[in-house]
């Protein structure tokens, strides 16, 4: 597999490219203190992953060769912690943008706080990672997984949507707006100044749907997503009240 992704890895500094790995996330910590080995923007990819993570520790296994996981090491970062909290997703609007260039035709959106849904049903999930200098940024998308081998009912792939995906693309336009993104959040060190809080929120798909947002302590919290604050949390009316939700805190939210 070293020959593949020609486009990808004129994109970023360093791609390694794995017949076969536990958790792209794991090798790249592996790698966090080597900064000149790997610098900003390298990234680690597989057709396979055997260990992948969630959220909230979740398991994520595909068959071999149904779907392309791919981890991106992020060291140049904004100064704001909050403006960090930006980064997941920046990384969901840059796939959703990368996955849309080909799909034409279908509703491609972000779904607060970590996924990519096509037509509704999820096509990619992510998870960010903070190590003390640095942030991994984790993404497993769907690529040639067959209808009996989705995980879900609400999930999705390329193939069930009848597309050959180019994955060389996807990843090079993956990882070329993710870069952009995360210069333009840095340089701001604003998501609201960068651009970034309106980009996502055009794509958004939970804004405006009545959501049920299971909190921890078995608490719930039904009520319209109507709105990103400046932090990234999702403004959620309820009780005529707006309460803002932060990712960490939200076990699921689903349309009610």
């Amino acid at each position: 597999m070293s020959g593949d992704f020609p486009r990808a890895r004129a994109v970023v500094p360093r791609l390694q490219v794995l017949r076969d790995t536990g958790s792209t996330n794991a090798d790249l910590r592996a790698h966090v203190d080597d900064t000149d080995a790997w610098p900003h923007l390298s990234a680690v990819i597989t057709r396979n992953q055997t260990a992948g993570r969630g959220r909230l520790d979740r398991t994520w296994v595909a068959p071999d060769g149904a779907s392309l996981a791919v981890s991106v090491l992020l060291r140049a970062l904004p100064a704001d912690p909050g403006a960090r909290g930006w980064i997941p997703l920046a990384a969901g609007l840059a796939m959703t943008e990368a996955v849309s260039e080909q799909l034409a035709g279908h509703d491609v959106a972000v779904k607060w706080p970590n996924d990519v849904l096509v037509d509704g049903r999820k096509i990619c999930g992510i998870l960010a990672e903070a190590t003390t200098d640095a942030v991994i940024v984790g993404t497993g998308v769907n690529t040639a997984m067959t209808a009996e081998q989705l995980p879900v009912p609400t999930a999705t792939s390329f193939a069930v949507l009848g597309t050959a995906v180019d994955e060389d693309r996807l990843l090079a336009d993956y990882l070329e707006r993710l870069g952009e993104y995360l210069s333009a959040l840095t340089a701001a060190d604003d998501a609201v100044v960068s651009g970034l809080h309106a980009a996502v929120t055009a794509r958004c798909a939970t804004l405006g749907l009545a959501v049920r947002v299971s909190l921890p302590g078995d608490r719930m919290l039904d009520g319209v997503a109507t709105a990103l604050d400046a932090h990234g949390r999702l403004l959620v009316s309820a009780d005529g009240s707006a309460h803002a939700v932060s990712a960490g805190d939200v076990v699921h939210v689903r349309p009610a």
